[in-house]
């Protein structure tokens, strides 16, 4: 298994040019239509519609764009095993496709540093 799930932290860190994410960013980013809703607010929050215009087209992307049954079960069942956690549903749903779509999670959200299937890059 070599290849990531990146969540909306591993792309924004992308975008930031986080060096630690540097050998990520060449190739395709697998990640979730809604996954990128959390990076396109991101970035019209803290610049404006163009530069989250420009990142959406920039870069590339393989999109997972269709939540099936199970996997929002399986979604809502993590959520609520780590519930004290706080985990967000977006980030639950992803964790669950990388999962279901055999990657790793690549994240830097601390909440997820000591989970299986998670490569953890700060």
């Amino acid at each position: 298994m070599n290849e990531l799930f990146f969540d909306s932290y591993a792309i924004i860190e992308l975008i930031l040019e986080n060096e630690n994410y540097e050998k990520f960013g060449e190739g395709l980013i697998t990640t979730s239509t809604l996954n990128l809703m959390e990076v396109y607010y991101f970035l019209l929050r803290q610049y404006n519609r163009q530069t989250a215009d420009f990142w959406m087209k920039k870069l590339n992307f393989n999109l997972s764009n269709i939540i099936k049954l199970d996997i929002a079960l399986k979604a809502g069942k993590f959520r609520f095993e780590y519930k004290k956690e706080k985990l967000s549903y977006i980030d639950c749903i992803g964790y669950i496709l990388s999962k279901e779509m055999n990657m790793k999670f690549l994240t830097g959200d601390e909440k997820f540093k000591n989970k299986n299937n998670v490569e953890f890059v700060k």
